[in-house]
């Protein structure tokens, strides 16, 4: 049986990340390796991690001597993972128990290499807010435009992901990494299966208009290598199109 393995960043994520991994101990499907790294050194919440450490053997806890930002703390998780394939969960978003089931049985029967799920929308409080139905194979050009791909959704086999690292941006990493997955030629499905819950929380870095649009053009224009125009043209898109899906909520 394929190991799967659960990289979780958390950084100040303490009032939700127990139930973030109880989510993950929880699957139908055993077979799986639970990578949290930890990337807050001036969290006094010790006693908090010593006991989400002793709730699983399969629990693994990777300390950062300064704070390095998610996409850096993923990149290290993935560098020590063992699976086969790798399933991202972040620190205050939660599965389905038969989310990872699901998912590995569709990409096997399908020979998929990348895939996303559909998912609800939450609050702070678990309050269901809207849902998201991710388009069902998704080509770059769409992805340039627009991203429906929830990180917590997704499995991938580690295998395509060798020659590629999540960027040190503050917010839309996890978008360059996409990005550039696609622009090499990996396909990205989408399973039309509500599997997870993303909690969108107000006060978050995804939820700073500021920096998802400096963050926005360098993704054009540094990691994409587009000229001035071109990059303005696409954050604008990019733009329009989050709004549009954000007015849903």
């Amino acid at each position: 049986m394929s190991l799967i393995s659960v990289i979780i960043p958390y950084y100040k994520k303490h009032k939700f990340i127990e139930r973030s991994v109880d989510s993950a101990i929880n699957q139908v499907f055993k077979n799986i390796e639970i990578i949290i790294i930890h990337d807050d050194p001036g969290d006094k919440n010790i006693s908090l991690f010593e006991r989400i450490k002793k709730k699983d053997k399969r629990i693994k806890i990777i300390r950062n001597p300064k704070n390095l930002g998610a996409g850096i703390s993923r990149n290290l998780g993935i560098a020590a993972a063992k699976g086969e394939y790798i399933a991202f969960l972040d620190a205050d978003d939660l599965w389905y128990p038969n989310k990872l089931k699901i998912q590995i049985d569709f990409m096997r029967s399908k020979n998929i290499k990348f895939s996303h799920t559909s998912y609800e929308i939450i609050n702070e409080y678990g309050t269901i807010l809207s849902e998201r139905i991710p388009t069902m194979q998704l080509e770059f050009n769409q992805l340039v435009k627009s991203c429906d791909i929830g990180l917590s959704s997704v499995m991938l086999k580690k295998s395509i992901i060798k020659n590629f690292k999540f960027p040190s941006l503050k917010t839309k990493e996890d978008y360059v990494f996409w990005l550039m997955l696609s622009q090499s030629g990996i396909k990205i499905y989408s399973l039309n299966k509500i599997l997870m819950k993303w909690r969108k929380l107000d006060n978050s870095l995804s939820d700073n208009i500021w920096q998802k649009l400096i963050d926005g053009f360098r993704v054009y224009n540094v990691y994409l290598n587009y000229n001035l125009i071109l990059s303005l043209k696409c954050l604008f898109i990019l733009s329009i199109n989050f709004i549009i899906k954000k007015n849903r909520l």
